[in-house]
């Protein structure tokens, strides 16, 4: 059976997207982390998954919240998804241009897609959960992905 660094180790070699995913708490405040753990789910019914660690602060507030939104980063990001993962939590959102959708679940202005979900099952999945959501919105527009390969950031190349 393999230890957390073999398997950590393993995973690094799969590269993914980079997103950063976002709610509103339901006093208003709002949240955000880094993820780039996004899966396409269903489409019938238009669904996606993000699993979220139960120990990140925004973990409460996005299933408490009943809806997220994600902003997949465009190779341009790389500030961004450091901010919403290593940066200050209480200022994740100053100065940050985004805007809401239908959920209200902020989206940031110039990601290179997004996708605004209203969260239907939250199941648990070790020391994360799956949140899966509905997409009631989402749109795209040209340009090139941020990557996160083998634990740094990478852009492509056209």
């Amino acid at each position: 059976m393999p230890d957390e660094l073999r398997f950590r180790h393993v995973m690094a070699h799969f590269a993914t997207g980079v997103t950063v995913v976002t709610s509103r708490a339901p006093g208003g405040r709002l949240c955000g982390l880094t993820a780039n753990s996004l899966a396409s789910v269903s489409l019938d019914p238009l669904l996606v998954l993000v699993c979220v660690g139960r120990e990140a602060a925004s973990h409460a507030c996005i299933v408490a919240g009943g809806a997220f939104a994600v902003s997949i980063l465009g190779r341009q990001h790389e500030v961004l998804a450091r901010r919403f993962s290593l940066g200050d939590r209480s200022a994740r959102f100053d100065e940050l241009k985004y805007r809401t959708e239908l959920t209200g679940s902020p989206v940031l202005d110039d990601a290179l897609a997004w996708l605004d979900c209203r969260v239907t099952d939250v199941h648990e999945g070790g020391d994360h959960s799956i949140v899966v959501g509905e997409v009631v919105a989402c749109d795209a527009r040209d340009g090139d992905p941020l990557v996160f390969y083998r634990g740094g950031y990478h852009r492509m190349e056209p």
